[in-house]
């Protein structure tokens, strides 16, 4: 679609232009029981309507594409907001970290919030003398983008808290704090300089979607049009009828009714059987697979990716490894592979061979070092079988994801690079300024052809340019080097460098993969794998190794995705670098001061293997059992001929895994191999090697009521109205359980439960199963 026509075009239109061609909905012929999912993009299904089929067709329909260059999101307000509402998701995002299941702070949540606030202080406080300076001007949609942007940098955990968790929980030292805070700012920051300088592929394009931003700005765009007429005033309308609706009703799930968390029949019908606890249940932590169970909590069916958000093609290759995982994990438990049935059937703890939590403590020396004498003592330790598969298949995936993007997506990666091209570089050198602060940032025109319509916009304000980015990467570097010393990491400083250039590599290929299908990959056990060769019998220095290159990669990614908002909303490029900036820097100091106060406070629980369904020590305990077990005693356990030999093997296996199925589409492209993403399905054998597991089926059953039956049956509806409903779902719930997290559950002090009943089994597992 040409950038004119897309700038004119939303759901509302009759007439569209694709690819030079002008369709009219009311008339348009398709063939009636047409597949809609073979039609060209931006094809009319059989009732005239238009079917949005790729990124482009999805922001430029479902969002807006104009811009009001006289919206001022350089306020007080935005400032007040911002820095107010960082505090609050730096310290609800620790709070998820402790939780039994992987729960992300929801932009939508943020958001909402920071509308009401907003509207309160505008209609509050009064636009006249002194006073005007708190109220320039009516709350504008940018300034609202401005403060998401801000308060989700904080509202992530910080990956340096879990190295701090891990000390204090496993190795009962605590860092001195000056030291630890300034841990946290560098591996925060390392990432966004490193994907600052990627923007050119991984953020610019349409095909590079973003998709969880989608609902945001759709949200948005209704709360800021004229919502008293027509379309949007449904949309507002529905949006608060189903915020409110969910916020109430997360109260039973998540307090009263906890049964709700996962409703299993089979677990019902017999409350005795091991095997139905392995595979039926799943409401609470590290309990069984869930399969056929009913979740009625919409937590654990967002969690941290919105089931109506992800594409299709995305969904389908995930279902696969669904399917695949369930297959594997009961296959590899009860054959009784790698001693699994001594072992508990879910856990990312480290066991002696009868089934017993192993103290790794006792085979390292003074140093933090493995102990050859004291090894020999203790004996190797064993993973629960379930976790191995899950270390394979995500070496597997990593591997497929390199090979894929190569075979599928060449173009992307070139341009990945280009900012480091001769040329550009012989530019930069010769207009060097080391004020860098001026920099103009200006634009290669030459490279927007393929550039998101929305970009196109951006380009009537000062970009934040790829100096600034530079300067946040080198002084990231520097502090990194020296704490890695200050802090006694063991970490050499020529590990520090194999560690950023590992992640410069990452961020290209598993970046560009996260923004194309919303599904962000755990690349931990692959980047430990690495460390573990590196530095053979530290531990230590494997936990900063991963800090500095994994944690980069996931900083990158969330970096991409807010500019991608701020181009979908057209904040200004410095607005969107300084609110990430300060964001970021304030909210590692909570995620510090918190973690500290969990685990005072649930300490016990933090160590036990299933935890409750409140609070778990499960990304902690994975973290340390990995720095054991990689960093260590890699050469022991991974090494070829060891006991877990095919962790290492699979990278290379899962290199050739894409290529069949290229050959495939190659020369039989109706067979629609392209439809698969090798490395999804790769990747998700391995899921549910922890957490709550209830929720799968009622995710899946959400994704394609959603992208499949609603996009493809009812693409009007889907367009005006699918995003708001995702957006009013994460909202209403994320505010619940903020208030239910304080309030009964325990965050900064003794939690309340619910008194005993049928439906609250505090006893044991919430579904019925059998506790084991």
């Amino acid at each position: 679609m040409a950038y004119e026509d897309a700038k004119s075009s939303s759901v509302e239109t009759n007439t569209l232009t694709k690819k030079g061609q002008s369709y009219d909905e009311k008339s348009a012929e398709t063939k009636p029981g047409v597949d809609i999912e073979s039609l060209p993009e931006g094809e009319f299904d059989g009732s005239g309507e238009l079917v949005l089929n790729d990124a482009r067709d999805i922001t430029t329909h479902v969002i807006t594409v104009e811009d009001d260059p006289s919206l001022n999101p350089w306020t007080f307000r935005a400032f007040f907001l911002g820095i107010g509402l960082s505090a609050f998701g730096g310290v609800l995002a620790e709070i998820y970290y402790f939780k039994p299941q992987t729960v992300l702070v929801s932009n939508m949540f943020l958001a909402i919030i920071s509308y009401v606030l907003g509207m309160g202080m505008d209609a509050v406080v009064p636009r006249t003398g002194f006073l005007k300076w708190f109220n320039p001007h009516p709350f504008n949609k940018k300034e609202n983008a401005f403060i998401v942007i801000m308060s989700s940098a904080a509202a992530t955990s910080a990956l340096g808290t879990e190295v701090l968790a891990v000390q204090r929980l496993f190795y009962n030292t605590t860092p001195n704090g000056a030291a630890s805070v300034f841990l946290l700012f560098s591996s925060q920051l390392l990432g966004y300089g490193l994907g600052g300088l990627f923007r050119g592929s991984l953020l610019y394009p349409s095909k590079m979607l973003y998709p969880a931003a989608v609902p945001l700005v759709s949200m948005f765009d209704t709360l800021y049009k004229d919502h008293h007429t027509g379309t949007n005033k449904k949309k507002f309308k529905l949006f608060w009828i189903v915020f409110f609706a969910i916020f109430v009703w997360e109260i039973f799930p998540e307090y009263v009714f906890p049964l709700l968390t996962g409703l299993s029949v089979f677990c019902l019908a017999d409350q005795s059987n091991p095997v139905f606890t392995n595979i039926f249940g799943g409401s609470n932590g590290n309990e069984g697979l869930g399969l056929l169970s009913i979740c009625f909590d919409w937590q654990y069916i967002s969690g941290g990716v919105n089931p109506m958000t992800i594409p299709l093609k995305a969904q389908t290759s995930n279902f696969i490894g669904y399917i695949l995982c369930i297959l594997v994990f009961s296959g590899v438990y009860y054959r009784n592979l790698w001693n699994a049935l001594a072992l508990p059937f879910l856990s990312q703890e480290l066991f002696y061979a009868n089934g017993t939590l192993y103290n790794q403590t006792l085979i390292l020396n003074q140093n933090l070092e493995v102990d050859p004498v004291l090894l020999e003592e203790q004996g190797l330790p064993f993973y629960a079988a379930t976790w191995v598969v899950q270390l394979l298949t995500t070496n597997l995936g990593m591997a497929a994801t390199l090979t894929h993007l190569l075979l599928w997506n060449r173009e992307d990666l070139r341009l990945a690079w280009s900012w480091a091209s001769p040329s550009r570089i012989r530019s930069s050198l010769t207009n060097f300024n080391w004020k860098f602060w001026q920099d103009s940032g200006l634009r290669n025109v030459e490279e927007e052809e393929e550039t998101d319509p929305h970009y196109r916009e951006m380009l009537k304000y000062p970009d934040a340019p790829n100096s600034w980015y530079f300067a946040v990467l080198v002084i990231s570097v520097v502090m990194a080097l020296v704490l890695i010393y200050k802090t006694n990491s063991t970490l050499p400083w020529w590990g520090f460098v194999i560690a950023l250039l590992l992640s410069a590599v990452s961020i290209v290929f598993f970046g560009a993969l996260y923004a194309m299908t919303g599904l962000q990959f755990i690349i931990q056990p692959f980047v430990q794998m690495i460390g573990g060769f590196l530095h053979p019998g530290k531990p230590m220095a494997n936990m900063y190794f991963v800090l500095f290159s994994y944690n980069s990669v996931n900083q990158a990614q969330l970096l991409l995705r807010d500019l991608k908002i701020a181009q979908y909303t057209k904040l200004p490029p410095r607005a969107a670098f300084t609110a990430q900036i300060i964001g970021t820097l304030f909210g590692a100091i909570l995620n510090y001061i918190l973690m500290n106060s969990i685990i005072d406070n649930q300490r016990e629980i933090l160590l036990s293997v299933e935890g409750t369904n409140i609070w778990s020590g499960q990304q902690p305990q994975q973290y340390n059992s990995q720095a054991i077990a990689w960093g260590g005693l890699a050469h022991e356990l991974f090494a070829s001929g060891k006991r877990y030999q095919w962790v290492a093997w699979a990278y290379v296996v899962g290199l050739v895994v894409p290529v069949p199925f290229w050959l495939i589409h190659r020369y039989f492209p109706k067979l629609r191999a392209d439809y698969l993403y090798t490395p999804v399905i790769c990747y998700y054998i391995g899921w549910l090697c922890v957490g709550i597991n209830s929720s799968i089926l009622s995710y899946f059953s959400v994704a394609f009521l959603s992208q499949w039956w609603l996009r493809t049956r009812y693409p009007r509806w889907f367009a005006k109205y699918n995003y708001i409903l995702a957006a009013a779902l994460d909202g209403g719930t994320q505010v619940m359980v903020f208030v239910l997290s304080f309030a009964v559950q325990g965050a900064a002090g003794t939690s309340h439960l619910f008194p005993q009943w049928w439906g609250a089994n505090q006893n044991g597992n919430y579904d019925r199963c059998l506790q084991i």
